[in-house]
């Protein structure tokens, strides 16, 4: 009850209703809410501390800026959830704030759509050089088919495009990238009404600002081989998975075009099995799955992991070993 009355109370004025209802729209800053609102920036900061306060949004600091996102997870979220979806979306002022809002949106999208003119040159490079992204999509959709999860991780989100194709299938999802640029477009992809239960935050794969053992589903789409120590960043990974969850890599198989390195900034070529299975195991993951998909020039591999349920002491013997 106390939790309740604490959420009427931050979410009692009409301002900090209104802010509530855009941030559950898309990750805002500060600027973009006074813009909106036509309000004062430390009057605004006031009205978003205090929200933070109660818990009913969520900070993420990236760089210089911050974004806020309404709070997910929690009993408390889920109702005030409920509260915003019984606001009438013909509310004149309702009407005025969300045309203000397709406005940011419009002009993140033109900034993304600046952003991937310059790098789609050497993007769609390498996309002829692998299996088509529709096969590996099928793949992990059905290599994830009939099972629930609760919260997913995408770690290296880039456009948020494995937030897109999972998020039916979970409660939360979030995802982390260290690209500012990357997580703008990402946000311009996750803005439609769909995908209310995404947020994307800037982080680095090494050290990611979570709880041990905190989702039940992760994914590393395509990131493995720009890492230098692809070990520790698994390492990081098994360190939020719960028992009982899933972890899924997608990369490419071992090859020898040392140009990627040069031209595409890839640290690694590719990834063998037994190197993967052994990172999985010195930190208490169980292989369960690896599926091959050929490609013109470079070949993929998924390879899903799991923690087991009933954790089992990991083998004294294994030990860390240099990375491949």
């Amino acid at each position: 009850m106390d939790d309740i009355l604490t959420l009427l109370r931050a979410a009692g004025e009409p301002t900090r209703l209104r802010i509530l209802a855009l941030c559950a729209g898309a990750d805002l800053t500060v600027s973009d809410l006074t813009h909106i609102l036509g309000q004062s920036q430390p009057r605004v900061s006031r009205h978003l501390k205090l929200l933070c306060g109660a818990g009913l949004l969520e900070r993420f600091q990236e760089g210089s800026w911050a974004f806020f996102h309404l709070a997910q997870g929690t009993q408390v979220a889920d109702v005030l959830r409920t509260i915003l979806d019984a606001i009438d979306p013909a509310d004149e002022q309702r009407v005025r704030d969300s045309t203000r809002l397709a406005d940011i949106k419009a002009s993140r999208a033109r900034r993304a759509e600046e952003y991937f003119r310059d790098a789609a040159k050497s993007w769609d490079k390498i996309r002829t050089l692998h299996v088509d992204e529709g096969v590996v999509e099928t793949s992990l959709t059905d290599l994830l088919a009939g099972e629930e999860h609760e919260a997913l991780l995408d770690i290296g989100t880039g456009t948020g495009r494995m937030l897109q194709l999972l998020s039916g299938h979970v409660r939360e999802a979030v995802g982390v990238d260290r690209s500012r640029e990357m997580l703008a477009v990402a946000r311009t992809n996750l803005s439609a009404a769909q995908y209310s239960n995404c947020n994307v935050r800037q982080a680095d794969m090494y050290q990611l600002p979570f709880n041990d053992r905190s989702f039940d589903l992760m994914i590393l789409h395509m990131v493995l081989h720009f890492a230098d120590e692809p070990g520790d960043a698994i390492r990081e990974a098994a360190r939020l998975l719960k028992p009982g969850g899933a972890f899924v890599i997608v990369d490419f198989a071992p090859h020898a075009m040392e140009e990627l390195r040069d031209a595409h900034a890839h640290r690694r070529l590719g990834f063998r099995t037994e190197d993967v299975e052994h990172w999985a195991a010195v930190n208490g993951l169980q292989m369960i799955d690896v599926r091959s998909l050929p490609g013109a020039s470079l070949n993929v591999t998924i390879w899903k992991m799991c923690r087991p349920a009933e954790m089992q002491q990991i083998d004294p013997h294994l030990r860390p070993r240099a990375n491949a």
